[in-house]
Parts: structure tokens; sequence; C-alpha cells
């Protein structure tokens, strides 16, 4: 009998120890990252509060939630984006084909012949604040906006010019009608951007010719007189200054040939159906982007006991349009560390190439390297700022499928990256949230996606709340100062050097004044010094 548990033994130890034993390949890979440029639970009372909210339409007829339900297409590797039509008549953005020759007589001759080409697609982008289309043919584009086909569009005479993380672009400022298919049900007059020149901002492989900043008015270029899209759309509309983003894109392959996720971007509150259990809110810290505060990171129930301001180093922001989960240097370097003790890979087969995003790590295929790698949480101030929740991604979120080889292996990116600017909660964590964006109060709500499964298993977990217990009273404190605010003390001392400089010219043009011994007044030679 001892034998048999003997052998059982053996057998148990054998079948660990081959975990070490995964085929694993390392191969160089490019990824295309979207354009650039994460509470407690609700109070009952609070849940009353919120009922307003959970309806599937509103009173006025002007919001139908259901309606809105997967009016996004997409994926963590390309950007969510959703389709509007632009312009009176109800322009539809013509088909361009890649022939760049195409001119403004063509189009107005394709669209009285009644061959309209598709809605424009605009993705969807927490992180800038701007709405911009494509208003000229670009290689990597198949639509785009002619503004001299809608009678609405009036231009403002003003340049505009935005740069992300990824990409910039350079159009001329105006407005115009938009109406969204599967959005209010009404025409709005709205900013928009026509671009006319970009750089790195339309990657290979996307289907989207817009973006939709829906960041607050300090982001809006040039300055924040330009109101914002959802500002417009809520002060036309008077829906509530609540919108919902559900991203479905958790497992699906980046470079995958065909879109098969989507999404739901519910505008003016919050659809029940797509949300398990509660939400959880944390407070908007400056309303700019959608900043919040981080308290804390663990890698599989391990505390990076990081000094909390360093995960706040210099904002921590909520970012649709970012595509991996993006973290400061020195926490991005701790986060790998911890990975690497704690995954069943052993460290010797990855080489730095896999974590630095440059080469795809590769399994045969059917061997799912998911369950070599640890969970990684995020903990979030509360409300109750002496109080924290944790949102978990398992690691189906950020070791991310991107391709096969030969039908014989299966190869993956790593979800994650060092920032410079920033830790940015983006699509890698995004997606197996459901996330509020409550403007009305001020905070950022998160609850499990009813779509963040894989193979029937849930990727996220939230849970709390947690005493914030050894967590200075304020981590996003000693922060470098907000980049608007950099600009306006930049053109300040921009206005206060030309002022001297004027000055200085005017004393060298104005005839020196000199006293009956010919010698140069003190003024002037002191003019005279500075100039040497």
């Amino acid at each position: 009998m001892w034998l048999y548990g003997l052998l059982l033994v053996s057998l148990s130890f054998w079948k660990a120890h081959s975990l070490f034993r995964i085929p694993l390949n390392i191969f160089p890979g490019q990824f295309n990252a979207s354009a650039q440029l994460d509470l407690r639970p609700l109070r009952r009372t609070e849940e009353a509060a919120e009922s307003g909210l959970n309806l599937a339409s509103d009173p006025l007829g002007i919001v139908n939630f259901l309606d809105m339900i997967n009016n996004l297409k997409g994926d963590s590797g390309r950007g969510y984006y959703m389709q509007m039509l632009i312009g009176t008549p109800g322009q539809v953005l013509v088909e361009h084909i890649h022939v760049y020759s195409v001119t403004n007589t063509m189009m107005a001759l394709t669209m009285r012949n009644g061959l309209f080409g598709d809605g424009v697609n605009i993705l969807v982008d927490t992180g800038s604040s701007n709405f911009a289309v494509a208003a000229a043919p670009h290689p990597y584009i198949t639509h785009y906006y002619d503004r001299a086909l809608s009678s609405t569009y009036l231009s403002s005479g003003r340049a505009v010019a935005v740069k992300y993380t990824q990409g910039e672009w350079e159009g001329e400022l105006g407005t115009d009608l938009i109406s969204i298919p599967e959005g209010p049900s009404s025409t709005i007059t709205i900013n928009i951007a026509a671009i006319l020149t970009s750089e790195g901002f339309f990657l290979s492989g996307i289907n989207w010719q817009g973006i939709l900043g829906l960041a607050y008015p300090l982001l809006a270029r040039p300055d924040q007189t330009v109101e914002p899209f959802f500002n417009s759309v809520v002060r036309q509309t008077g829906i509530p200054d609540v919108f919902s983003l559900q991203m479905c894109g958790a497992g699906v392959s980046a470079s995958a040939a065909v879109d098969p996720a989507g999404g739901s971007l519910i505008m003016g509150g919050v659809e029940p159906t797509l949300y398990r259990g509660s939400i959880w809110y944390t407070p908007v810290v400056e309303e700019w982007y959608y900043q919040v505060e981080v308290l804390k990171l663990e890698v599989g129930e391990q505390n990076l006991n990081l000094d909390c301001k360093e995960y706040n180093s210099d904002k921590a922001i909520v970012d649709s349009g970012t595509t991996l989960l993006r973290l400061p240097a020195n926490v991005f370097n701790a986060v790998v560390d911890a990975i690497m003790q704690l995954s069943l890979i052993n460290s010797l087969d990855f080489s730095t190439g896999f974590f630095d995003g440059t080469k795809l790590a590769c399994w045969m295929r059917g061997e799912s390297p998911w369950r070599f790698f640890p969970k990684i949480s995020i903990y979030l101030r509360a409300a109750n700022t002496s109080q924290s929740f944790r949102i978990t991604i398992l690691p189906q979120l950020y070791i991310q499928p991107v391709t096969d080889i030969d039908g014989t292996l299966d190869c993956f990116r790593f979800g994650i990256s060092p920032s410079a600017n920033g830790l940015v909660i983006g699509a890698t964590v995004m997606e197996g949230f459901y996330v509020i964006f409550d403007r009305a109060q001020k905070r950022v709500g998160f609850a499990v996606s009813t779509c963040a499964e894989i193979d029937g298993v849930v990727v996220s977990e939230i849970a709390g709340p947690f005493l914030s217990e050894g967590v200075a009273s304020d981590c996003a404190s000693g922060m470098s100062i907000r980049e608007p605010v950099m600009w306006l003390i930049a053109y300040t001392l921009m206005g206060v050097c030309a002022l001297v400089l004027f000055i200085l010219l005017i004393l060298l043009i104005l005839p020196c004044r000199r006293r009956q011994d010919d010698e140069i007044t003190d003024e002037s030679s002191l003019v005279r010094h500075r100039i040497k």
C-alpha cells in the first residue's frame, strides 16, 4: 500500500516538475500600439441614488442604453471605434479606395450617384479632448471627411495640432453637425478638427479614420475654449454628464485579420447588463485627464513595497486610447522582477526582449502560457480616503495573443510597458472591467465586465474595501507640474522676454541723448553693455 502511495507522490512530483519544460521560443516582433497622441462598493443609499442612471432609457427619449450596446468595434491592439455620420446632407464619408488623385468633383459625383461609402469610424479615447477626423487621403485609411461637401461646416480659421504619445496631426478647426446611429437620438453641433497632415497617427491595419477625445476641456487644443465632444453632447441634449465603457477584446489576437471583438460606449449613464457585482468608485484627482490615485501594486499577492508616490509619478490616468498598461520605469522594473520570481517559467528561457516589447514569446499550439504567470492587482483610493479597493487582472489580460507561426506555435506579447510620463491604465486593464466615467460626481467607477471571460474563465476581479494603513494620505502629491500649467508658465516667460527685447530695441532705435561733453548717458551705456 505504501508503495502505491509512493508511486502517486512520484507521479505528482514528475507532473509538477514538467511544468518547467513547456516548449518556449522567443521571436523578434513589432507591435502596433493604438494612437496616443483604474472605493469601496456602493452603499445602499448610493445605489438608490444611482438607480436613476441604471435605466434602459431616459424619460425624454434622448437616450436608449440598449441601442448603444455593441456600438464599438475593434480590439486592444488597434483601438475601439464607433461609427458616426458627419455634415449636411447626412454625409456618409466617401471611400477613396487608396486613390490619392480623387478630386472633389469625383467625390460629389459619387455621392450624387448614390454610391455612398460607410460612415466614418472614430477611435474612442479618454486620454485626449479633441474630436478630429481625417479630411484628406492617407495610405492607411479608406474614408475621409470632405468639408466642401457639407453645407453646415463652418471654419473657425484657426489651425490646430495635437501630439500624442505615439503620432501627431495638424489641421483646421471648425464646427459641423454629427449624428451617431447607435448613440443619443439627436443631431449635435460639435467642434471638429479636420486632419490635413499627420505622422505616425494613422497606422497600418487600423479601421478608424478619426479620434473622439472624451477627456476634459483643459486638454483641448489649441486651448480649453474649444468645447470637447461630450461636453457638447451633454449641453445640447440634456443627458446626464456620465458615460461608461466596455471593451471586449480580452484574449483576442491583436493581429487578427477580422475584427471579432467589440464593446459599448454608453452615453448618459450605466447599463446594468454590462457588468457583474457592484461598482466601486475612485475620485478624479484632477479634471484634465481622468487622473486617479494609485496606492499600491501587487504581483501574485506580493506587495511591491514602493513609495506610493512612485505609482503616481507624474500622474496616473485611465486612458482607453492607450493599448497597454504603462508604468513608471521603477514600477515597471519591479513588476517584471516580481513576475520573473513568481512565474513557473525558467527565467533562462526569457530574454529581456519579451518584456521590453521587441520580441514575442511562443509556445507549442494548444499550450496556454497563462497558467504559468501571476495575477496583478492595482489598489485605488476609495471615496472614503482611509479606504481602498483593488482591481485585479489575470495573466490572460497581460500575456496577449498576437499571432501563430505555421499553425504550430502560438505567440504572445507582454501587455505592460515602461512609461516616461506617468502610469496609464490602458486597454490591457480596461478590457477586464466596465468603466464608468461619472463626470457629474468627479469619479471613475469599476465593475467586472460581463465580457471579461476567456474559455469560461473570468479574467478580472475586484475586491474591497481595505484600510489604507501605512499609505500616505496623498500619494498624488509631489507630482510634476501639469502640462497645461507648464505651457502657461512658458508662455508667460516668453511674453516677459519679448517685452524686454522690445524695450531694448526701442532704446537702440531712439537717438541717443548726449550731454554737452558728448558723454553717453548711464541708461544708454547700460543698454550697450547688456548687448555686448
